[in-house]
């Protein structure tokens, strides 16, 4: 792949990460490794950069609409935080291809989440006059944001895939709302998942700016054009590309390493 293609594939996890709230930061590490040959190590940190700008300016227009759960993002990022410095803990000790193979079992993982189809919504954390029931949500809400956070520090992920469906299906909030608490809930991961790697690690600033540019540029064009979009045909044309690069991932770390 050339720099102008991995450019492109950086604005699309910007609209992916503006019209589904998570879902294209999936792509950033293999793109950066595989494209622009960065080490796994090298790549996380640059991933979590362009991850955690993109999500931030894509979570402005749900802020002016009041489309974020502050409790439920508060709660995954104080769960999530302290396990995004465990991921990157354990990540340091695995050979990088084991890490890669993992990281397209995530991918696989996260397609097949994107093609599945939606049951009713769960009621766990959905809000009353008295507001939320923590006795019902706390049990699923803290493990899940253990997972995302635990995720982002290993593959340097957002975890949207993952946040949304326990948002929506889990716990029971409305979608629109779920993609503004899953930006915040991003923004808070990528920022911890960071500092996590930042010892020892030098960053590649030319290739960061112009990916997180470019996937700023991409989450506000799905700030504007997003009411027009199919969100649904989206993420299933989605998941068969994240199906095509971890299967990339798995030839290239498995047989030509």
């Amino acid at each position: 792949m050339t720099l102008g293609l991995a450019l492109g594939f950086s604005a699309v996890i910007g609209i992916l990460l503006g019209l589904l709230g998570g879902g294209g930061s999936i792509l950033a590490v293999p793109v950066l490794v595989f494209a622009l040959g960065l080490g796994v190590e090298e790549a996380i940190p640059v991933s979590l950069i362009v991850v955690g700008t993109a999500s931030a300016v894509g979570v402005i227009p749900k802020l002016r609409a009041r489309r974020v759960e502050w409790r439920l993002a508060a709660v995954f990022a104080a769960t999530g935080i302290p396990a995004t410095f465990a991921g990157s803990a354990l990540g340091r000790l695995l050979p990088e291809r084991i890490l890669l193979l993992g990281f397209a079992a995530v991918m696989v993982a996260a397609g097949a989440r994107m093609l599945a189809e939606r049951g009713d919504t769960g009621t766990a954390c959905k809000t009353s006059a008295s507001g939320i029931n923590w006795r019902h949500c706390a049990p699923r809400s803290i493990p899940a944001g253990l997972a995302v956070g635990f995720m982002t520090g290993l593959f340097g992920v957002g975890g949207g895939f993952l946040i949304i469906p326990v948002l929506v299906l889990m716990l029971g909030i409305e979608m629109s709302v779920a993609v503004g608490t899953s930006l915040v809930i991003i923004v808070a991961n990528s920022v911890a998942g960071l500092f996590s790697h930042l010892s020892g690690t030098t960053i590649d600033w030319s290739i960061t700016l112009a990916f997180a540019g470019t996937a700023i540029v991409g989450s506000l064009l799905a700030a504007h054009f997003g009411t027009r979009v199919d969100t649904a045909r989206l993420q299933r044309l989605f998941a068969y590309l994240v199906f095509a690069v971890a299967g990339y991932v798995v030839i290239d770390a498995a047989f030509l390493s």
